[in-house]
């Protein structure tokens, strides 16, 4: 069964990293520089960091202005396979 996981928060902490928090209490920095440096109309404004910057969550998911947003249990599987994440603090 799927632990359904969504981001409770993101915060811009860098010009590509995100810092996020999850529902399961469990949080990290993620850096998207790979996806940035990926080709198309949807990751390139993210290259900004002020662009980058205006992150907001939309039904548990890091998204932004351009329609651009991320799976929160894509991103937490992926920063959980890289070591990133940790118990989120108090």
């Amino acid at each position: 069964m799927i632990e359904m996981i969504k981001v409770v928060k993101a915060e811009a902490v860098g010009d590509h990293l995100l810092h996020v928090v999850f529902s399961n209490g469990s949080e990290g920095v993620h850096d998207f520089a790979d996806i940035v440096g990926e080709e198309g109309p949807m990751v390139e404004p993210l290259r900004d960091a002020a662009f980058f910057a205006r992150v907001y969550l939309d039904y548990g998911a890091p998204s932004w202005p351009n329609g651009f947003d991320v799976d929160a249990i894509w991103l937490h599987d992926a920063m959980k396979a890289l070591g990133l994440l940790r118990p989120a603090a108090a």
